[in-house]
């Protein structure tokens, strides 16, 4: 067996350990029975998984190697644990989603088959994909939006050699605009998909009340297309159809991917958080110039900002699926662009005023 196989095992191994860890925990944190149970299934099956993986490295004549959690699997947990299961799920399916794309077909297009037919996670991708986004990944954007354009202005003025007192000021003023700006733009964004998810709904209601028919067959389609077969399709939907009020939920939930009590979420609960979130991400590189100044000031400015990014990228890597060195480098990468070339853009403004 030659290493690139070995390592690919590895490699799957590693995956399967990791899921199988991470749904045990989230099968204890879950707050019903229903989906306990849901998560417990994924994990015994990502455990036979990571299983067939070590017969694979065995047969190969290669060591099983001690596993452990990752650190994103590590802190997917904690987050899980502080701010409930349902903020992570959909950054979990999403991974669940990546590592079984690289899980099936290596880099070398080799291809591997599981022992078991593993589903992807149903019972809470339908559940979460309505909710008002991504909550963990609006939290990283938000942060990285008020982080790199905070530091691109801080470093603009300190380029131009403007005074301290000035960077301070510049960057608290374009902490609080953008926040404004950015919580505004939220509420108008959360709150004009709620008006759609209404009009449509109401649309239904309609339809539902002048041509049940037409929703019959709407909802027999949507079932036959879940695998049910024209007897069973028809059988629910007559079920559904004797509550003209589930029948227009399930209708909505279907049809439109979206809770009828969240319809996406609260506007001002949107509007709220991307203040916070942007305020806390464009507070980095402004907060050395409140206790030192010069030279010190800037040098510390670039500390916090990349202890900033690393912070953003590892979130980043939470719900990309890629490696946490890869979505840390490449998010300094970008972010030293923009900073470097507001910092020159900065010099020659501020050598051209000053003649």
């Amino acid at each position: 067996m030659n290493t690139a196989a070995v390592r690919r095992y590895q490699r799957n191994l590693r995956t399967e350990h990791d899921n199988a860890v991470l749904y045990e925990r989230l099968a204890e944190l879950a707050g019903s029975d229903r989906l306990a149970r849901a998560y417990q299934r994924i994990a015994a099956i990502e455990s036979s998984n990571a299983e067939f993986w070590a017969q694979r490295l065995r047969a190969a004549g290669a060591m099983v190697p001690l596993q452990r959690p990752g650190v994103r699997v590590r802190l997917l947990i904690w987050l899980a644990g502080r701010f409930g299961v349902g903020f992570v799920m959909p950054s979990v399916v999403r991974l669940n989603h990546a590592d079984h794309a690289a899980t099936l077909v290596d880099r070398s297009g080799h291809t591997d088959h599981f022992p078991l037919d593993e589903p992807i996670p149903s019972p809470v991708s339908g559940r979460h994909r309505s909710e008002s986004g991504n909550t963990l990944r609006a939290s990283v954007l938000g942060a990285n939006d008020g982080l790199v354009s905070n530091a691109s202005l801080v470093m603009g003025m300190a380029g131009a050699a403007t005074p301290d007192h000035a960077i301070l000021l510049a960057g608290a003023a374009g902490l609080v605009a953008g926040a404004f700006s950015m919580s505004l733009g939220e509420w108008l964004s959360v709150n004009s998909s709620r008006e759609f998810y209404q009009a449509q709904i109401t649309e239904r209601a309609e339809r539902l009340a002048v041509a049940p028919d037409d929703t019959r067959r709407q909802l027999a389609a949507i079932y036959r297309g879940k695998g049910l077969d024209d007897t069973a399709s028809e059988q629910v939907v007559g079920q559904l159809l004797d509550t003209p009020r589930m029948a227009l939920d399930m209708l909505v939930r279907e049809d439109l991917g979206v809770d009828p009590a969240e319809l996406g979420g609260s506007a001002y609960a949107a509007a709220m958080s991307s203040f916070v979130l942007f305020s806390c991400g464009a507070l980095f590189p402004v907060l050395p110039y409140l206790f030192c100044g010069g030279s010190r000031a800037l040098l510390a400015s670039l500390g916090c900002t990349l202890a900033g990014l690393a912070l953003i990228g590892i979130g980043t890597s939470l719900f990309t699926g890629r490696s946490l060195l890869f979505s840390i480098g490449r998010q300094l990468l970008i972010t030293a662009a923009a900073v470097l070339a507001t910092f020159l853009v900065g010099h020659l403004l501020g050598t051209v005023v000053r003649g």
